[in-house]
């Protein structure tokens, strides 16, 4: 069994107790990792608050040093952590390649760079100079979707910040914060910079949200816990970022490159098998056009292969856990109910072993719907008609609690700006424009509080002070 990272070194966990990680194409049991105990959070925060006075005065060309050493590991080591994400997660095998490991690598190359020109300084303001400071000890919170970016997305700012972490990974697919750990050991961060546990939300992340020696805690992952997170960390005020979830609307307007937008919000719909924060679920169409989008996503859809991740020909992998199959299982039996048109995929498991479901497309779907309210975390995609105009397909797209992501449609691109402003959303792509990971990410609304990568991404691990002279 697998030991927790605690103070520069690995250590067993002081619970005894494991917890085992199923590949989901096959539903073996793969690896053990600690199930991680209260006490083992007092180790960890003790840790990181020992640390913390020596490293925030570390220089940031050094902290920048450190940072770039562990993006040229995860890049030398990019095939061996494809394989451990497709193992656990079931990702695609050449998509893990390229999103779960290069993607954190060129976002943990652009805050070693961030670490060496960011102004911590600042400036001044008539007789004060306003400085900018590590927040502190930070509780770090990932999910299991994409485990080595969102790692990557909190502890890269923590760390080039100055503050010091404890990164607890989802128990579900952990291995890859392991291949992390171990990186960040061998590039010779300080002792107790960074620290791992293993282990359930329900104990050692509730016991790192209510910890009075916890500074901040940068949660992601559902909606419902991230409102138990923010109620735990209130309690002693601690500074609380959440990237949460969605339910984000593709809005096709009438001029649009049809075909184009279908293929793109579909790809988007599937990507990682629908296990997306900001996965493009509900599209968007005018009634004159659709029949036709509704024809060509479900032709789009049938190209999407289910199979093994490490098959060349697999396009849609399984879903992460006989739990989540279950979940995705209900609302699509939920849409049926409801009066919505199943048009491809459904129910049955298209493969003897493994927790997958075939690629869904929902037509005659309705604005208020539960299957276009509620988010999925599958491959459905539901397609919602509009026939008064782009204020209709406005009001539908902002229509749900969520406003993480987006996307416009539109034959002129300032038409599409246009509609891309009144999206309640914290980014919106305009005919098909490539995901940027050095602008700001999050949401609007129950999709969070808070930005994650860039400039943005940084600032939340930073105080502010005057001092005034």
């Amino acid at each position: 069994m697998r030991h927790l990272y605690l103070n520069g070194a690995w250590q067993p966990s002081a619970s005894g107790e494991w917890i085992g990680v199923v590949n989901p194409a096959t539903e073996e049991t793969v690896d053990r990792v600690p199930a991680g105990s209260p006490a083992d959070v007092e180790v960890a925060v003790a840790a990181a608050r020992r640390a913390l006075p020596e490293w925030s005065r570390t220089a940031p060309a050094e902290r920048a040093r450190l940072l770039a050493a562990a993006a040229d590991l995860i890049r030398d080591r990019a095939d061996q952590i494809a394989r451990i994400v497709a193992t656990d997660v079931g990702t695609p095998y050449g998509l893990a390649a390229r999103v779960q490991t290069l993607l954190p690598a060129e976002v943990l190359s652009s805050y070693a760079g961030l670490a060496e020109t960011y102004d911590f300084e600042g400036g001044r303001v008539g007789n004060s100079r306003v400085l900018r400071e590590p927040a502190g000890v930070v509780g770090a919170i990932t999910p299991w979707n994409y485990p080595l970016h969102q790692a990557v997305a909190k502890v890269a700012p923590a760390l080039a910040a100055g503050c010091t972490v404890v990164l607890k990974p989802s128990e579900v697919a952990p291995l890859a914060a392991y291949a992390f750990a171990e990186i960040l050991d061998e590039v010779g961060l300080p002792r107790g910079v960074f620290n791992m546990l293993s282990g359930r939300g329900s104990v050692v992340g509730e016991a790192l949200a209510t910890h009075p020696e916890v500074d901040m805690v940068s949660f992601t992952g559902s909606t419902r816990a991230g409102r138990r997170v923010a109620a735990l960390a209130a309690e002693t005020v601690k500074r609380v970022t959440l990237e949460l979830g969605g339910k984000s609307a593709s809005v096709v307007l009438p001029d649009a490159d049809l075909g184009a937008a279908v293929k793109a919000t579909v790809a988007n719909a599937y990507l990682n098998s629908g296990q997306t924060c900001s996965a493009l679920t509900r599209m968007i169409v005018h009634r004159d056009q659709y029949d036709d989008a509704v024809w060509l996503a479900v032709d789009l859809a049938r190209t999407y292969t289910v199979g093994d991740p490490f098959d060349e020909g697999t396009r849609l992998g399984p879903l992460v856990s006989a739990a989540q199959r279950e979940r995705v299982v209900r609302y699509i039996n939920r849409g049926e109910e409801e009066g919505a048109r199943l048009v491809t995929g459904g129910v049955d498991n298209p493969r003897e072993r493994g927790f997958y479901v075939e690629p869904t497309v929902f037509a005659g779907v309705e604005p208020g719907m539960v299957i276009e309210q509620e988010e999925i975390f599958g491959p459905v995609l539901v397609i919602v008609p509009y026939s008064r105009g782009e204020n209709e397909a406005v009001d539908i797209a902002n229509g749900t609690p969520y406003g993480l992501a987006g996307a416009v449609w539109a034959g002129d691109e300032e038409h599409a700006l246009s509609v891309a402003r009144r999206l309640r959303a914290g980014q919106v792509t305009v005919n098909g424009g490539r995901f940027n990971p050095l602008a700001p990410f999050g949401g609007y609304k129950q999709s969070g509080v808070g930005r994650e990568l860039g400039v943005s991404g940084l600032e939340e691990f930073l105080e502010t002070k005057a001092v005034h002279l």
